[in-house]
């Protein structure tokens, strides 16, 4: 699924009720999640966050930017922050399995739809079309000067008074962070700052005066990392020094690396680094890119579940040191509930119950993916023992490169638990579809064309991951810890299950297929067979000579 997150920014930060009447619009979208309302009465301004799919975030924020210009009127507006619109922006954020171009797209769509409705709208960032990309630039006169603006806005009219414009654009996720600090100097902790941010720090010359250009502006040397903001404070609720980091892109500067930064530069000035802070969400990758980080220096496997990679991160930045960490809250793909779906959350008892009752979803198909997720699992189990194991040291780097594909593969038929059960769930939905007109006919008919290839697609991808976790649980016979061959047999034998299932349910669905789509997917599954039948007998020989050496 793409997970894009929108953060439009309103002009309004008093009145609840028109708030409130905002983001209850975002509510009425299906596949669209409220995940923060942040209102400030200082700067009359209220910074709203949510998240979702490509076509529910879209809908949600052309929805927001109307309700506003229905309820906000800017010429009676006042407030500290710069603002231009009674929505004054509103970026893209790619989030998961949506790209840059993803988002850039989206913007542009909204802000036609928002032009037409009256708005004008200023692309900016990654979305403008050329030039003109700082949001500085686009706002520049802020409300007050949109009459007297030359320059013509993207979309809509030159002018809306009541609705002022609004700036719509595509970005990187921006990731607040504060490290904290064993001092209560401020003056110590922006000397941090400077040191690794990108601005840097003022020139100074043999004197020590702050060095000028010939325009009399300060002359900065840069810092040590790209994409990253700070700045030093006290925080007087915790009774500590800050640095505070603004990272406009993860994937440039880490969370990892300012801290391991901060930590070289506050040791360099006499001060220790205690711990850090994540101010609002942040994306899964930046987590467990900083616990896999900290598990290599550490010696060990990143080949191990997702949750001990988040809490390397949590443990190794200190990110509970202030307040409670709790995953579930702090990771935006965890909060719209992009992991995993009812069944596979599911203890293993009520699992059970829930496939041993009369219902016929779950079936065959969910269980057969069950069997791939423990296979898979069994052999980053294997991977681990082989790669912490004394003596082995030189199977390290493959038993990580095994774990860490496992462990892809654990995730992937995690999901496919329920992926299979809702495919059944839909087939079902359709046949009972009305049919009494030819309208409706046709409406049923197109539907379950639909759910019934999902309905094969489903069981097609198990059979051909389950040869994967084959092929990786074969090496991990032959390759792994011998002590643990018995371990490396069940995976494969849990693999083989899963094929087997899997194909069962291609076969019993392809009856509901024609043409081309019953060609590729006969095709797809007889191939994925005859190479689980061919990496079976390899395994099983290899785990028998083993055991009898």
């Amino acid at each position: 699924m793409q997970l894009i997150e929108c953060v439009p920014n309103f002009s309004e930060g008093r009145d609840r009720s028109v708030i409130d009447a905002i983001t209850a619009e975002i509510e009425t979208v299906a596949g669209a999640q409220l995940l923060d309302v942040d209102p400030g009465a200082d700067t009359n301004r209220t910074v709203v966050t949510f998240a979702g799919d490509r076509v529910a975030v879209g809908e949600a924020a052309f929805r927001v930017i109307v309700k506003a210009a229905e309820l906000i009127d800017m010429t009676a507006h006042s407030g500290a922050h710069p603002r231009m619109g009674a929505t004054d922006v509103c970026p893209f954020v790619p989030i998961s399995g949506a790209t840059m171009d993803d988002c850039v797209e989206l913007a542009r769509e909204v802000a036609a739809r928002v032009g037409e409705h009256g708005i004008p709208v200023y692309l900016y960032e990654r979305a403008a079309f050329e030039g003109r990309r700082s949001l500085t630039e686009v706002r520049r006169g802020q409300y007050e000067g949109l009459a007297e603006r030359t320059d013509r806005p993207d979309f809509g009219p030159v002018l809306n008074r009541s609705a002022g414009a609004t700036a719509i654009g595509a970005r990187e996720f921006l990731i607040a962070y504060n490290v904290n600090l064993n001092t209560t100097d401020r003056r110590l902790a922006h000397q941090v700052a400077q040191a690794i941010r990108e601005l840097g720090a003022p020139r100074r010359d043999d004197s020590g005066n702050i060095v000028k250009d010939v325009e009399g502006k300060t002359v900065f040397d840069p810092g040590r990392f790209r994409e990253c903001k700070a700045v030093g404070w006290y925080l007087e609720e915790y009774g500590r020094a800050q640095v505070s980091i603004n990272l406009t892109n993860y994937r440039v500067t880490s969370l990892h690396e300012v801290f391991d930064a901060c930590r070289e530069e506050a040791a360099a000035r006499g001060m220790r680094v205690t711990g850090s802070e994540l101010v609002g969400l942040a994306p899964r990758a930046a987590l467990l890119a900083a616990g896999d980080y900290f598990l290599v220096k550490q010696g060990h496997t990143t080949g191990v579940p997702e949750a001990d990679r988040i809490r390397s991160a949590v443990l190794s930045l200190g990110l509970a040191e202030l307040s409670p960490f709790i995953p579930e809250n702090k990771v935006i793909e965890y909060r719209v509930g992009a992991g995993p779906g009812k069944l596979a959350s599911m203890r293993i008892h009520e699992f059970l119950a829930e496939v041993s009752s009369d219902s016929p979803a779950p079936g065959g198909g969910t269980v057969a993916a069950m069997c791939g997720a423990m296979a898979a699992a069994l052999t980053s189990m294997v991977a681990a023992l082989t790669h912490g194991k004394k003596g082995w040291e030189k199977s390290r780097a493959e038993m990580e490169d095994l774990g860490r594909a496992a462990q892809e593969l654990v995730d992937w038929f995690t999901l496919a638990v329920d992926r299979d059960s809702d495919a059944f769930n839909a087939v079902m939905a359709a046949i009972r579809m009305p049919k009494g007109t030819p309208e409706e006919q046709e409406s049923r008919q197109q539907a379950m064309l639909a759910a019934n290839y999902e309905a094969t697609l489903v069981p097609l991808e198990v059979l051909e991951r389950s040869v994967r976790t084959l092929e990786l649980a074969t090496k991990a016979t032959r390759g792994g810890n011998p002590n643990s061959v018995s371990d490396a047999g069940v995976a494969s034998a849990c693999a083989q299950a899963a094929a087997r299932g899997a194909s069962l349910n291609v076969r019993i669905n392809l009856q509901n297929l024609s043409g081309e789509i019953l060609d590729e997917i006969t095709e797809r599954h007889d191939v994925a067979i005859t190479e689980i039948s061919r990496l079976a007998a390899e395994t099983d020989a290899a785990v028998d000579t083993i055991l009898v050496s």
